[in-house]
This record gives C-alpha cells, sequence and structure tokens, in this order.
C-alpha cells in the first residue's frame, strides 16, 4: 500500500512545504506537480472550513519565484485552486503573496507562494497565506492531513512505497473547478504601496520623487525581487545604475541569493563600491529576507542589521521591546537597552519563533515593534508583521533620505554599536537516528557540567539551549550551545570581546565534548 501519509507529511519542514522537485545523483525526487496538485486543493479545503465560505465563494492567490520548477508546479496549484476563484499572480516576491490577503484590490482569502527561498536549485516548496500571515506548523498539519485523504480517495497512480519516491502519486483523478485562473498584477499593487509607503514617510519637497539624489544598488541574486530596483526606486528618482543580477534566472548563476552567504555579500558590497553607491540592497530568491551595504562597503547585516533597524525606530517607540534569535551578541544587547533606551527579548532561533513571540507580547499589552532574526527574516508591527525583505530596506531608504537633508549619514544612527573581536560557530553533528533525544541528553549534562565549572556563569532567562558568559582576567564573552531545529547538529556560538578570546572558551568546552563519541565537526 502507498503510504501517502508519509509522502504528504515529509515534505513539513516547520509551517512550509519543501522538497526535492527536480531529482539529483544525491537526492530523490519529493514534490511533484501531482503531490502539489493535491497540498492546493486540500488548503481551499482548509481555508472553507476556516473561513466558512464555500470554496466557490473563496478568492485565493497563487505566485512564485524564479525556480526552474515553478511553471510546473504553478499549473499543479491552479489545478488544486480551480474550484474556488483563483488568481495567477506570476513571478512574485513572497511578502508580496502575503500582502495580497490584506491590501484592497485583492483582498484574497488566502494565498500560496511557490518557493524554496534560498535553498539549492532543485529544491522548492509552498508557503501559504491568510489574512493572519503564514500557517502555523499545527494548521499546514491539518492541510497536509486533509491531502493524504484527497489522494487516498483520488489517485489513480499504482501502489508503491513512499520510501521509493513518489512519482505514483497522481492527481489524474482529481476533480477539476471552475476553470482558468484569472491573471492578477499583484506585483505592480504592492509596489504602488510601497512607493505611497515612501513617498508619504520621506515627505520631500518633490513628493512623488522623494528618492532623487539618491543612488541605490540591488542585488537581487537573480531571484524574484528584482523589480524592487526597477518598480519603486527607479520610479521615485533613485538612480539605480550598478544594480546587478536583476534577471530572473532559477539556476542561480552567479551566487547563491541569501543575504547569509559569503559570496552574495560579497557580489552586493562590490556593486556598491564599483559603481560609488548611496546604498546597496540585497534579498533573498522570494524577497523575504534583505540586508544591506553603505556607501564605504560596511555589511549591514545580523547584528548589525537589527541595530539599524531598532535605531531608525527607536524615537517613535521609546522603551518598546526588540524580538531576536538566541544568538545575538552581548554588545548588540547592550546597544538596544543602554544607548537606544530599549528592551531587548531574546528568543528562539526560527523566524517563526520570533515573529510570533512578539505577536504574543503585543497581544500581552507590551509593545514589540521589531521582531527579527539574524537571518534577515526582519518583521515590524505596522506592516502585519510580515517578514518583508523590500520594507526593511524601505525603512532604512526612507531615513536614510530624512538624513541627507540634514547633511547627516545613515551610519551615524549605530555609531555607538560595539562589535564582538571574533565570532565563531561549530556545527556538531549527531551519529545516529535518535539524534533528538542524543542532543537532549548533551544539552542536560552540559548544563549540569556548567553549573559546578568555575567560570562559567549560565545566562537566565534563556529560551533555547544553555547560554553561558564568560568574564575573567583569561577572557571576556559568551557561549551558546543548542539543537538545530530540524538537523541532526548542535550549533555551538561563541563570542569573544578580544582577539584569541574564542579559542579560550573553546579550549575551557573541550573537556566536556571530548566525553561524547557520537559527536564530531
Amino acid at each position: 500500500m502507498t503510504d501517502y501519509a508519509k509522502i504528504f507529511h515529509r515534505l513539513q519542514n516547520g509551517n512550509d512545504v519543501r522538497g526535492a522537485a527536480i531529482a539529483t545523483d544525491t537526492e530523490q525526487q519529493t514534490l511533484t506537480a501531482d503531490i502539489a496538485a493535491y497540498i492546493s486543493r486540500a488548503f481551499v479545503t482548509w481555508l472553507s472550513g476556516r473561513t466558512g465560505k464555500n470554496p466557490s465563494d473563496l478568492r485565493i492567490g497563487a505566485g512564485h519565484d524564479s525556480r526552474v520548477t515553478a511553471d510546473a508546479l504553478m499549473e499543479a496549484v491552479l489545478h488544486g485552486f480551480s474550484v474556488a476563484e483563483t488568481y495567477n499572480c506570476g513571478l512574485i516576491s513572497t511578502p508580496a503573496m502575503f500582502q495580497s490577503t490584506v491590501l484592497p484590490g485583492s483582498h484574497f482569502d488566502g494565498a500560496v507562494m511557490i518557493t524554496a527561498s534560498h535553498l539549492p536549485f532543485n529544491r522548492n516548496g509552498l508557503k501559504f497565506f491568510t489574512k493572519d500571515g503564514g500557517l502555523e506548523h499545527d494548521e499546514l498539519t491539518e492541510v497536509l492531513d486533509l491531502a493524504t485523504e484527497l489522494a487516498e480517495k483520488y489517485s489513480t497512480g499504482a501502489e508503491a512505497d513512499a520510501g521509493d519516491g513518489v512519482s505514483s502519486v497522481s492527481a489524474a483523478g482529481l476533480p477539476v473547478g471552475k476553470g482558468s485562473a484569472v491573471t492578477f498584477d499583484m506585483v505592480g499593487l504592492y509596489c504602488e504601496n510601497m512607493k505611497k509607503i515612501i513617498c508619504d514617510e520621506v515627505n520631500a519637497a518633490d513628493h512623488d520623487h522623494p528618492l532623487a539624489g539618491l543612488h541605490i544598488v540591488e542585488d537581487a541574486g537573480n531571484g524574484a525581487a528584482g523589480f524592487f530596483a526597477t518598480d519603486i526606486l527607479k520610479p521615485l528618482g533613485a538612480d539605480i545604475s550598478g544594480s546587478v543580477f536583476l534577471d530572473p534566472d532559477g539556476t542561480f548563476p552567479n551566487h547563491i541569493p541569501n543575504p547569509e552567504n559569503r559570496d552574495a555579500m560579497n557580489a552586493a558590497r562590490k556593486a556598491v563600491l564599483d559603481s560609488r553607491a548611496d546604498l546597496g540592497v540585497i534579498f533573498d530568491c522570494d524577497g523575504d529576507r534583505g540586508a544591506v551595504v553603505f556607501s564605504d562597503g560596511t555589511e549591514v547585516n545580523r547584528n548589525v542589521l537589527i541595530a539599524l533597524l531598532s535605531a531608525i525606530l527607536a524615537p517613535a517607540y521609546p522603551g518598546s521591546t526588540v524580538v531576536t534569535d538566541s544568538i545575538t551578541s552581548d554588545e548588540l544587547h547592550d546597544f538596544l537597552e543602554k544607548d537606544l533606551g530599549l528592551k531587548h527579548f531574546r528568543y528562539r532561533r526560527g523566524y517563526k519563533n520570533v515573529i510570533d513571540k512578539g505577536i504574543e507580547l503585543n497581544r500581552a499589552g507590551e509593545d514589540c515593534e521589531l521582531a527579527i532574526e539574524t537571518s534577515g527574516h526582519g518583521a515590524f508591527k505596522e506592516n502585519y508583521f510580515s517578514d518583508d525583505g523590500a520594507y526593511i530596506a524601505v525603512k532604512i531608504i526612507c531615513r536614510m533620505a530624512q538624513l541627507k537633508k540634514e547633511g547627516r549619514s545613515i551610519k551615524s544612527l549605530i555609531s555607538g554599536l560595539k562589535a564582538p573581536a571574533e565570532s565563531v560557530e561549530i556545527r556538531y553533528h549527531i551519529a545516529g537516528e535518535d539524534f533528538a533525544d542524543y542532543g537532549s541528553k548533551v544539552l542536560e549534562d552540559f548544563r549540569k557540567f556548567a553549573e559546578k565549572t568555575e567560570g562559567f556563569h549560565i545566562v537566565e532567562p534563556n529560551y533555547e539551549g544553555i547560554r553561558v558568559s564568560f568574564n575573567d582576567s583569561e577572557v571576556k564573552g559568551w557561549m551558546l550551545v543548542r539543537k538545530s531545529l530540524h538537523d541532526p547538529v548542535l550549533p555551538l556560538n561563541i563570542e569573544a570581546e578580544k582577539a584569541g578570546g574564542a579559542e579560550i572558551i573553546r579550549k575551557r568546552l573541550e573537556p566536556f565534548f571530548s566525553r561524547y563519541d557520537r559527536l564530531s565537526v
């Protein structure tokens, strides 16, 4: 018997569907067009139950990034959605697809983005949205349960073991609904909204061209967000000459579209310096993460990006809380709380964890205007807590335009931010199938080790893994060991105030980690 539940549920990665849409020498295909059709039809059923609307009365949109498998999966998704009023939004960014559920002019009941973010070209996936944001983990599980039921009812494929691939799952028997999807210019609607935000916030003498006199280059990494330069910045007066890799190409011939990738940041930095631009912006493939580069080549990502966005928000929201993931630096913490007068809530890794915590704090009465992970997923309360790389760039560009009128630079906002001399990540791989339990046992043992070892100071409160600070005559710094969200890995992050400190901390940890024969670097 075909194990349909296994076929569908192994594609769940947090609150997204992710899989191999093209088989390689090392990876079987796990996400086919037929699989996508079933999951999309299941989303319609789920959304109907959530909204109380009949499937035929639902307005649902679909879009995709630049991946080479986008067209085939898009056709399948539209097949799945065909029982509803369906809109084809074409090549688009993930944040724009979410905005389709909230902006006047679209107001879809639900939407899907076909993307696998920064993953290799052979991967693809599905991100589902309602006006409340992306589906939660348990909500996506419900959708995959419904997809399993549909496949068991309609699949005409031959029976096979799910471990042998998924080509036997056929959506040929899945009933077709209303017919062709309507083409919808969601990118245009999204861009008009972004342009209005910039014009209103900068409030320039030439209201319609608030970016005149600014030279801003974009590196889109051949992903879906190249329109940010051509359709938003340029019409508002910005010089975008020197922008690179704006054309969509799902083979990613120049570099991985990922602001955390060294080659990607080097390319963005080179574009800024070569063109002598005032600012560079870089996005991942589907546009939900971003980073910038200052005119002098300074890379603004991770802790520095969090500091800059917080500094932009602080005057309007004194005392507000900034939620970050667990690996942010002590220097950032001091800058947020001592220099900016904000509160810093260091939470767990995973952009959805960070964003959900920000939403939770607001519901509890504690103002949180920004929830941001060091990966570049940044979400603002004023923007529906949508993680939107373009909105990150817009906040920075607007403030830069305002400061230019005052004769100040955007970099001046973070002049008080210090940086650790060293920052190191060591990834301990866990052998064996029961890696989650083994990892938990290592963490439990490490807490006992830290509690009784001189010079180790366990940091509390702490919401992920075990964080230890060091402050003695030999070294000042910290370390965090935690379980990876999905992989058989224990990441160990170390930061030190002075050069050589990271190695001192690592040597203090070596007697502990050397005990475990299932751990390897």
